[in-house]
């Protein structure tokens, strides 16, 4: 590629380091899509069942999955 090409970094549009719980929160999506599926059931379950609690200590429900991507910005 020529040399006028934009740099992007992939972290260009964080405010923060991921804290902890972001990057255990990162790290058991990523072993989730790999080995159970891309669902958001699957997720859930998943979540739930590797007992990786919400941010209130929660076990998750698609509401607050989806709370949480937003908050995250995701």
């Amino acid at each position: 590629m020529p040399e006028t090409w934009p740099f992007l970094d992939p972290h260009q549009t964080r405010d923060h380091e991921p804290t902890p719980y972001e990057r255990k929160l990162a790290h058991t999506l990523e072993d989730i899509f790999t080995k159970d599926g891309h669902g958001l059931t699957d997720v859930i379950d998943g979540l739930n069942y590797r007992q990786l609690r919400t941010p209130t200590g929660e076990p998750w429900t698609e509401d607050a999955f989806r709370a949480e991507m937003h908050r995250l910005g995701a």
